[in-house]
C-alpha cells in the first residue's frame, strides 16, 4: 500500500521537460554569469592585497602571490594624518546615510500610498512628473539643485545632502508600483474594523510591500554612501568618507596601493547592505503575493 502511494504522489510531481545536456546547458550559462559577476570583486580584493611589486607587474595576476595588509594599514596611516580626524569623515556620511534612506523611504512610501489607493484632482498628473523626472540623471539636476539649496541657506551643511534624497523620484515610483497590486478589499476590510488610515499604511501595507523598501534601501543606500557632495559641501570638517579617500586614491603612483584599498573600503558597505538584504527580498517575493 505504501508502494502504491509513493508511486502516486510521484507521480503527481511535474519533472522539468529538459534534456540531461539541457539542464547541464542551464548550468554552464549560470556559471560563467556568476563569475563574470563576481570577478570585478574578486580582482578588487585581490588588488588590495597585493603588495606593491605585484600591483605593477605585467600581466597582472588576479590572486596576490604574497597576501599583505600593508595596504590598508598605509591607509589608516595616511588618514590619520589628516588634521581632520577619519571618524569625522565616517560620522558625517553615516549620519547622511541613514538620515536620508530614512527619509527618503518614509516619504515615498506615504506619498505613493495615496497616490497608488485614493483617487484626488491632480494625482495622475502628479505621478506623470515623478515618470518624467525619472529620465534625468544627477548631473542635469545638480545646478537646479544648488539653487534650490542655496536659497533655502544650507549650503556646506549635511542637509544639502540629505534633502535632494528625500524627493529621489525612484522611490516613489518603485513604492506606488507595488502598492497598487495590493487588493483594495484588504484596505476597506482593514476600515470595516476602525482602523486608521495611518495604521492601514504602516501595519498592513508596508509589510506586504516589503520587497520593495527593501530595494529602495539598497539603492538609497548606495547612493548617499559614495555621494562626494563636493559641489554642496566646502568645510573639511564636513566632508564624506568617500570624498577623503578619493583625495588619497588620486595621490599618484606612489599610493597605487592606498588607491586599491580605497576601492574596497567604498565598496564594502553597498555589498554588504545588498547580501544582508537580498534574501528577505527573495523570501517575501515568494510568500507575500496577494490578489482579489
Amino acid at each position: 500500500m505504501s508502494a502504491i502511494k509513493k508511486k502516486g504522489v510521484s507521480g503527481l510531481r511535474r519533472r522539468p521537460n529538459r534534456s540531461v545536456m539541457g539542464d547541464a546547458g542551464v548550468w554552464l550559462l549560470l556559471i560563467l554569469v556568476a563569475v563574470m559577476m563576481a570577478f570585478p570583486l574578486v580582482f578588487a580584493v585581490s588588488s588590495a592585497l597585493k603588495p606593491l611589486d605585484e600591483l605593477f607587474r605585467f600581466p597582472p595576476t588576479v590572486f596576490p602571490r604574497h597576501p599583505t595588509l600593508d595596504n590598508f594599514s598605509d591607509l589608516m596611516v595616511t588618514m590619520g594624518q589628516s588634521w581632520v580626524p577619519f571618524s569625522r569623515y565616517l560620522t558625517n556620511t553615516v549620519g547622511m546615510t541613514l538620515l536620508g534612506t530614512m527619509g527618503h523611504l518614509l516619504i515615498a512610501s506615504m506619498a505613493a500610498f495615496v497616490l497608488a489607493k485614493y483617487d484626488f484632482p491632480g494625482g495622475r498628473t502628479y505621478f506623470a512628473v515623478v515618470v518624467t523626472a525619472l529620465m534625468f540623471n544627477g548631473y542635469v539636476t545638480a545646478i537646479p539643485n544648488y539653487v534650490t539649496m542655496s536659497r533655502l541657506h544650507i549650503i556646506d551643511t549635511a542637509w544639502s545632502v540629505i534633502l535632494p534624497a528625500f524627493s529621489a523620484p525612484m522611490g516613489l515610483f518603485l513604492m506606488k508600483q507595488f502598492m497598487e497590486s495590493i487588493p483594495m478589499s484588504l484596505i476597506e476590510s482593514a476600515k470595516l474594523d476602525g482602523a486608521k488610515e495611518f495604521r492601514i499604511f504602516w501595519t498592513i501595507v508596508m509589510p506586504i510591500v516589503k520587497p520593495a523598501w527593501l530595494t529602495l534601501i539598497i539603492f538609497s543606500v548606495q547612493g548617499l554612501w559614495n555621494n562626494r557632495a563636493s559641489a554642496v559641501i566646502y568645510s573639511e570638517s564636513k566632508k564624506t568618507l568617500v570624498y577623503a579617500l578619493q583625495q588619497i586614491q588620486a595621490g599618484g603612483i606612489a599610493r597605487t596601493g592606498q588607491a586599491a584599498a580605497v576601492t574596497v573600503v567604498v565598496m564594502i558597505v553597498p555589498i554588504v547592505t545588498f547580501i544582508l538584504s537580498q534574501s528577505q527580498i527573495l523570501e517575501t517575493m515568494a510568500t507575500s503575493g496577494l490578489k482579489d
